[in-house]
């Protein structure tokens, strides 16, 4: 038994090894069996032995990968804290969005609906009228004419009752400006009379509405604009308008670049539609708050699971 422990314990300097290469194997060994067993079987047990020895890993490897794997889970999980996180800000921001647009449609609806005040001459002054409604008199020059189109006809009571329906065929036709001469000022201004269907375009299709005498109108103060993607150029040898340009226009017409849409009220039998000036402005934050409260919600009840409680998702 001392002899086999010795032998056992020699395994670590290779001494049994070189034994068993010379053929020179202990007596307990060689014999036909070690301890009641086939001395074969003990070998390849002391083999297995000394494999098992070999192949066990060591603690210090053990406890890296686990440290590894410890970091690489905490870095994941504060990482995808940040989704709900980043979401939250995003929809609080859109409320504020929100604050601000309903009070900047509130103010516009104030000064659309103010008393009109005389068109000043000033142009500086003009430019903090925008949609403020203003009081001219004098009488037009229809020789003159610009056509702004497509447009279609602003009926805020038809586009209330269209407005939950699927489709609807708005008429399609341009808006008429005239060039008209302010006796009390002593200037040319621009004023669009308003809409006229596409068959109604040409002056000699609507002489009722062709006044000559002075009139006194009232319109909101509206500036030039530019360009939108996708509109096209203003063709004005075709006189074709796509949008208010109004040094252009003014250049074509010799007027000031002073430019008001009439409203309804100054509408004449026969003649173009007024009124035709859009107040609204686009409010989707509402929707945007939704959304990222809701992605909110949603990443922030997934992380807990995953992380807090542990679930498999």
């Amino acid at each position: 038994m001392r002899r086999m422990a010795g032998w056992l314990r020699s395994l670590g300097d290779g001494r049994l090894r070189g034994a068993w290469g010379r053929g020179q194997l202990p007596n307990c060994l060689d014999r036909r069996t070690v301890f009641g067993c086939p001395h074969s079987k003990a070998i390849s047990n002391l083999i297995w032995l000394r494999k098992e020895t070999s192949w066990r890993p060591h603690a210090s490897g053990v406890s890296t990968a686990a440290a590894a794997k410890s970091g690489e889970d905490a870095a994941l999980k504060w990482g995808l804290l940040a989704i709900p996180v980043v979401t939250f800000c995003l929809g609080t921001w859109q409320v504020q969005r929100r604050k601000w647009k309903l009070k900047l449609i509130a103010d516009l609806e104030a000064r659309v609906a103010a008393e009109p005040v005389p068109l000043p001459f000033d142009l500086l002054e003009l430019k903090e009228l925008e949609y403020k409604p203003v009081r001219v008199r004098g009488y037009f020059d229809h020789t003159k004419e610009l056509y702004i189109l497509p447009r279609s006809l602003v009926d805020v009571k038809k586009e209330a009752k269209a407005a939950g329906q699927l489709m609807s065929n708005p008429e399609s036709g341009a808006n008429v400006v005239t060039p008209f001469y302010c006796t009390d000022l002593g200037i040319k201004i621009l004023v669009n009379r308003g809409f006229v269907p596409r068959k109604k375009m040409k002056p000699e299709t609507r002489l009722q509405g062709q006044i000559q005498e002075e009139v006194e109108l009232t319109g909101v103060v509206r500036l030039s604009e530019t360009r939108k993607p996708f509109v096209p150029e203003n063709n004005v040898e075709q006189n074709r308008w796509h949008y208010r340009d109004l040094e252009a226009m003014a250049r074509v017409t010799g007027a000031e670049p002073i430019f008001i849409d009439a409203d309804y009220k100054s509408t004449v039998p026969g003649g173009p539609i007024g009124g035709q000036t859009r107040v609204t402005l686009r409010n989707e934050h509402m929707q945007y708050i939704i959304t990222w409260y809701g992605l909110c919600a949603a990443t922030s009840y997934m992380w807990y699971k995953k992380f807090i409680q542990k679930v498999h998702l």
